[in-house]
């Protein structure tokens, strides 16, 4: 494998892939071929970090919603955050808010029409920019995501890692080079769909119109390409949350520090690394003033788990009835059980309420 570009004629690889695009290409997504720079960013955002089939849904109950910026941009925190439960990255959503506001603020509602203006709005890389400027303007920007890289580091043979800086410098000029001028959001979503469809991460070698020219194809290179040269650590964390519950009423408060699941609810919280036993937690509890001796469980819950990027969260839900009411601190609320579904909870509480809405009245796990 080589580190410098294939000498392949580049006319002829954007060629071929647009006849592909043309002949064979039968992915069918609600936004392919939109013009409307808000539906494109909306569904960029939604996309990053997420599968389509998860995403789908997402996009289209923000368009019925919000179909329009004005809209986005005019509804409450909570009534997005609510809409966006469960899709994770909370950071894309306080962007997402952030933008629309700034948007119709600043820019009158109008979305930005060119590459750095758009590039300049909170939340939107370099790719979301390409995608909007050349979907939506027919502006000569090329996108770059792993569909991209994929395609690229296969067919031409580059060995340069994908994460690295002068990777990306080669794989971006790359990429601007292979661009139709003329129709670049053509052959934007052209190549971005190759990559979904054909050139995926375990590839369809035998239905690819590049097979006899493809270097990793021809070289049996194709899954060691492309490279990388950064092993995610994942971090492990144990969330033990107490369901404190009095006369009813539930206590939860909004998650404000910069951590993950920002803006979202949750339970009182105790964060321990290593996994404690039922009298270990109990005292922590006591220590924090939201039990009293005589406060017992009522149920603890199996162990769940929810994999983010780079954090492992496991941890158990420990229902509490109070006899009475502790002294929280002030940005606590209480809320009525059943009003809890107004709230945004991350995916790893909504597990659990799921788990109880179809098992109200689970067992104490030992």
């Amino acid at each position: 494998m080589k580190d410098n570009v294939q000498q392949y004629p580049k006319s002829g690889f954007t060629r071929l892939l647009l006849k592909w695009n043309r002949n064979q290409n039968t992915r069918q997504m609600p936004w392919k071929g939109e013009k409307d720079p808000y539906k494109i960013w909306l569904s960029e955002i939604i996309l990053q970090q997420t599968r389509v089939e998860q995403g789908l849904n997402y996009y289209n109950r923000f368009i019925r919603v919000f179909p329009d910026i004005q809209a986005l941009a005019e509804a409450t925190d909570e009534k997005i955050y609510k809409l966006w439960e469960g899709l994770g990255y909370y950071t894309r959503c306080r962007n997402l808010i952030t933008t629309a506001r700034y948007i119709v603020n600043e820019h009158k509602a109008i979305f930005p029409r060119d590459y750095e203006t758009i590039r300049a709005l909170k939340g939107i890389g370099p790719y979301t920019a390409a995608a909007i400027s050349s979907f939506a303007f027919n502006l000569p920007y090329a996108v770059v995501d792993g569909n991209v890289f994929r395609v690229l580091s296969r067919f031409f043979g580059i060995a340069m890692p994908i994460d690295s800086p002068e990777g990306k410098k080669i794989f971006t000029h790359l990429a601007g080079e292979l661009l139709d001028k003329e129709q670049p959001g053509v052959y934007n979503q052209a190549i971005m769909d190759f990559g979904a469809v054909i050139c995926k991460p375990v590839p369809l070698c035998n239905n690819c119109v590049f097979n006899k020219t493809c270097y990793a194809f021809l070289h049996g290179k194709t899954g060691s390409l492309p490279v990388k040269e950064k092993q995610t650590r994942i971090r492990k964390r144990g969330f033990y949350y107490f369901i404190l519950e009095h006369k009813g009423k539930i206590a939860i408060r909004q998650r404000l520090e910069k951590d993950i699941w920002q803006q979202l609810f949750e339970f009182p919280l105790i964060e321990l690394v290593k996994a404690p036993g039922s009298k270990q937690i109990l005292l922590e509890a006591q220590k924090r003033n939201w039990l009293q001796k005589m406060d017992k469980p009522v149920a603890i819950s199996p162990l769940f788990k929810q994999q983010l990027s780079h954090q492992l969260i496991t941890g158990k839900f420990i229902l509490v009835r109070l006899r009475r009411e502790p002294r929280l601190k002030n940005d606590w609320t209480w809320v009525a059980r059943n009003k809890l579904g107004r709230y945004a909870f991350p995916q790893f509480i909504r597990q659990y309420l799921q788990s109880i809405a179809t098992n109200p009245g689970p067992a104490i796990a030992k």
